[in-house]
């Protein structure tokens, strides 16, 4: 018994831990100020897609020469005067040139395009191709080098469409080429890509092509846009994609009794158009039904949860703090309009949605009264519109209210040279030297650069190369600078 009461004693010795006789060392504690460590912070995701790289790289204007027959053209022509949102293809040949690189593509698919912007390329209604003596006119056409054949020699280093813009409404030649560019400088990956080019329409028969000038050369929002930013952006390329507009209401993500379709080329505008394939299509329309009813439905703390859930909040009031600062009115907050959704699953509710810019062509001081703006400049940043529900129900939170604050800041930070004057000068000065001397055109139309806003927007004077008072980016950096 005593030999089993002394392991005991010994035991309760170590557990009390009984002190020693030696000394307990102290830390080593730094004599200076303790430097936090370096931390390396990852920069936003680049576009790799060698596709991407070539057809956008800006150091060349490639040149682009559509070769038509006189019967496929009048065809085109026909069809624009029996249904003038028609979206068929007309079999055509295309020159690429870019540089010394020449591409030819054989029998692709040439379109017309635009909404309000659609116009006749030619004549008057019910006229036929004139040959050498056409009355051209800049309208909106779509390249699809696949159409009618599904291999890879019909493409340009795998780009299968690009979509070509004249400059409509914009004398400065710049406004959506600024825009794009400025969202992709501040890391807004979900932006297309977009560079000038030069076209020529060759008719046959006609003695030479017809030069229709520089146009905006711009990259497609479809199932190859979203394969090729997989990696680190949207994860996942079986998700599910829709186009945004205006249709009898706006896409204000308010209602379920909009507008909603699959994409079946008939030219009919959607308010929400799903583009996807049709045995798909049920699925994808409950997906965005759910996710409408909890935007709409959700207690203010049950959405702050959630919408935090399904998408990356300060990556979409970044992007939407360019939108603004561009002074996009047409837009979902405000006008119910052009932009792009995508859920990165098929799951109904188990996704990452995206919200991905389109179509900024009236921007940068061509505004005009239209719901809540009368001024694109000086509206104030968190009052842009009153119907758009994702941003309206955003707002109501300071934290993302500060979010979306510092957003623009930054973007005005003279030091970022982002949106900031001086910057964005010196930027279009250097786009509009490479272009001056290839505008004027066989159209007759919008043959020089003039620093000016659309004629039929209610500010005319704002500018954009002129420094003085009326400067948009001035403007507009004096309203962020406001917010409180």
């Amino acid at each position: 018994m005593t030999g089993r009461i002394s392991v005991l004693l010994a035991c309760l010795v170590l557990l009390c831990g009984c002190q020693t006789d030696d000394p307990v060392k102290e830390p080593d504690v730094p004599s200076g100020p303790v430097e936090p460590p370096q931390v390396e912070v990852p920069g936003p995701p680049q576009i790799t897609d060698p596709g991407i790289l070539y057809m956008w790289d800006e150091s060349v204007i490639p040149e682009i020469t559509v070769h038509i027959s006189k019967d496929q053209w009048n065809a085109l022509l026909k069809r624009y005067d029996e249904y003038d949102h028609n979206v068929d293809y007309f079999h055509a040949d295309f020159t690429y040139k870019k540089g010394d690189k020449v591409h030819f593509i054989e029998d692709g698919g040439l379109r017309l395009r635009g909404n309000t912007s659609r116009r006749r390329p030619e004549g008057s209604g019910g006229q036929s191709h004139v040959t050498d003596g056409a009355d051209w006119h800049h309208c909106h056409f779509g390249i699809n080098f696949r159409k009618f054949h599904k291999d890879s020699d019909h493409t340009i280093e795998g780009i299968r469409k690009v979509n070509l813009k004249w400059f409509k409404d914009d004398p400065c030649y710049v406004r959506e080429l600024y825009c794009y560019d400025l969202f992709r400088r501040y890391g807004i990956w979900t932006a297309a890509h977009d560079m000038y080019c030069r076209l020529w329409i060759h008719v046959e028969g006609d003695s030479e092509p017809a030069y229709y000038g520089v146009y905006e050369m711009i990259e497609p929002i479809d199932d190859e846009f979203i394969e090729r930013r997989v990696d680190g952006m949207f994860g996942n390329a079986k998700g599910n994609l829709w186009k945004c507009g205006w249709s009898w209401a706006g896409a204000f993500l308010d209602s379920t009794d909009a507008h909603f379709g699959l994409d079946e080329d008939t030219g009919e505008n959607m308010t929400y158009e799903y583009k996807g394939d049709e045995e798909d299509y049920l699925a994808a329309e409950e997906q965005l039904k759910d996710f409408i009813l909890k935007l709409k439905g959700k207690s203010d703390e049950s959405f702050y949860r959630w919408i935090q859930e399904v998408c990356d909040v300060d990556f979409l009031l970044k992007t939407y703090a360019v939108n603004v600062a561009v002074g996009m009115w047409d837009d979902h907050w405000n006008n119910g309009n052009n932009f792009y959704m995508y859920f990165n699953s098929t799951d109904k509710y188990d996704y990452k949605f995206f919200l991905l810019p389109y179509d900024y062509d009236n921007t940068l001081g061509t505004s005009l009264e239209c719901g809540d703006q009368k001024d694109s400049g000086r509206q104030d940043p968190y009052d842009w519109g009153d119907k758009g529900l994702l941003m309206e129900r955003l707002m109501k939170f300071e934290d993302f209210r500060q979010m979306y604050r510092e957003a623009l800041l930054e973007l005005i930070d003279p030091s970022k040279e982002l949106f900031d004057m001086d910057a964005s000068v010196a930027r279009i000065e250097a786009w509009q030297s490479k272009i001056r001397g290839f505008v004027p055109n066989d159209t007759g139309e919008d043959m020089e650069i003039k620093d000016a806003p659309a004629h039929w927007g209610n500010h005319g004077e704002y500018r954009l190369m002129d420094k003085g008072n009326n400067n948009f980016f001035k403007v507009k950096a004096e309203t962020i600078r406001k917010m409180k």
